[in-house]
């Protein structure tokens, strides 16, 4: 597969402004998710999460109608495949990171090297699943395959977007409905660059006749 190209800056900067320019939306669907996912333990974290994706592209692409925050409940269209997402993955790094850490004077780092890592090859997942209906298996690997030509920058983007996401979780928590947008605000842009609308990976021309902005 060919390179794929990392634009921090572009991405970035139009994943703040979208996140700007939809704030109430945004919030508002960030707190539906976050309280159904609460309240049922994690249960429906991966619908909500998908629906949260969901609101995020077709703000994007400014879809009329324009969604509200109600569309995060399009999420659960995705029901299995989201849970599957995010229940399989979550265990496995959370296996994969426990163990890390048991190793002496580096295991730290080592876990939390493995955890953003398995952040950023998953970054496109649920992108793909809710955006072109694949399965949690083959969405996890394409994107796994997408991040693997060009993994050191996509690394760093993927870490950057979530710190800023779960910089909101300082505040008890309750912040993080306003930081967790901003992640999947970034995530998306790249996404549709780097995808468009034809479920693979643009070549640079491509990517930039199919920019949103």
């Amino acid at each position: 597969m060919q390179k794929v190209e990392v634009r921090f800056g572009k991405w970035i900067e139009a994943g703040f402004n979208l996140y700007k320019n939809n704030f109430g939306t945004l919030v508002l669907a960030s707190v539906i998710a976050l309280v159904l996912s609460t309240i049922t333990i994690g249960l429906l974290a991966g619908p909500m999460i998908a629906g949260l994706v969901i609101v995020t592209l077709q703000l994007l692409r400014r879809e009329v109608p324009k969604p509200d925050a109600g569309r995060v409940f399009r999420g659960f269209d995705y029901f299995l495949n989201s849970f599957l997402f995010i229940t399989v993955w979550g265990i496995a790094i959370l296996i994969g990171s426990f163990i890390l850490a048991l190793f002496p004077v580096i295991g730290q780092l080592l876990s939390l090297f493995f955890l953003y890592a398995a952040q950023a090859f998953l970054m496109f997942g649920m992108y793909l699943i809710v955006d072109k209906q694949l399965n949690f298996g083959p969405a996890s690997r394409e994107s796994i395959k997408t991040v693997q030509t060009n993994f050191w920058p996509f690394f760093g983007l993927s870490a950057i977007a979530s710190i800023i996401g779960s910089i909101g979780a300082i505040a008890f928590g309750i912040g993080i409905v306003l930081t967790v947008p901003i992640q999947a605000c970034i995530l998306a842009v790249a996404y549709q660059e780097i995808f468009g609308r034809t479920g693979q990976p643009s070549t640079p021309d491509s990517a930039s006749a199919a920019e949103p902005f």
